[in-house]
């Protein structure tokens, strides 16, 4: 009899046990709950930008198609480079978009969709300057100046592969350009999409060999780890790509 009471009480405890995460659990919620929360940091053009309160840029487009795919209304959440993936362990928001590279340690935590796009590391300088930094032996000498936007790939970058130059941290990643037009800083080392993207904005700025990256990562969308979140989420990417809406949408914000 205590043998049978024991088994009885496992099965309800193993009842009362949330679902494991390929389960599809996180995705049951969200659908539950009408909405799609996407995190953006809103300071990385083209993938987002926020400004008056709203947000625009390709993934915000983007997120909102793959909202109406997945039958949601979408609701985006501001999140930042140091905190991006302990809020989406706080569940903060569902889906983190944006921009957001490729790397183990975010592995760790959540699921990476299909790959988005494939980028790397290069400089963005004072158009006087850039063939002053066409390597990173030129850009690590002593009295370089390189600004970099905290807690993301670009200062990884930096840590690991400039030690004799100046590194200068700036917060604010939406303005962080400005030093480097202001002469506050020589340059930026960050991904050749939004070298492109600021080298447009600032017309004293050019970006340096951005077809010829110092490296290669991939960039995409980072969710919690829920296999039928993901197999959703790719499916919508192979659609989007499939009819064109990707390219469209780059057209749009990149070209």
């Amino acid at each position: 009899m205590g043998f049978r009471v024991l088994a009885l009480f496992l099965g309800l405890m193993a009842l009362a046990l949330p679902l494991p995460a390929g389960a599809g659990a996180r995705l049951d919620a969200i659908r539950a709950a009408g909405e799609l929360r996407i995190g953006l940091t809103g300071d990385y053009r083209p993938f987002s930008a926020f400004e008056g309160a709203e947000f625009s840029g390709l993934d915000v487009d983007l997120g909102r198609s793959l909202a109406a795919s997945l039958g949601l209304k979408p609701r985006f959440v501001k999140t930042s480079w140091p905190t991006l993936s302990a809020d989406l362990e706080a569940s903060k928001f569902d889906i983190a978009m944006g921009g957001v590279s490729v790397t183990p340690a975010r592995a760790k935590i959540g699921l990476f969709s299909a790959p988005v796009l494939s980028d790397g590391k290069t400089p963005i300088t004072r158009c006087s300057l850039v063939e002053r930094f066409q390597t990173l032996k030129q850009i690590d000498r002593p009295g370089i100046r390189l600004v970099v936007n905290p807690g993301g790939t670009n200062e990884k970058f930096a840590r690991a592969h400039i030690h004799r130059a100046t590194v200068i941290l700036h917060k604010d990643n939406s303005t962080i350009f400005d030093e480097i037009v202001a002469g506050r800083a020589d340059l930026m080392i960050t991904d050749a999409v939004e070298t492109r993207v600021q080298s447009k904005l600032h017309p004293t700025l050019c970006a340096v060999h951005p077809d010829r990256p110092f490296d290669h990562a991939e960039k995409a969308y980072l969710m919690p780890k829920d296999e039928e979140l993901k197999r959703a989420v790719d499916s919508w990417i192979a659609e989007a790509k499939r009819s064109g809406e990707f390219a469209r949408a780059w057209r749009k914000w990149v070209e």
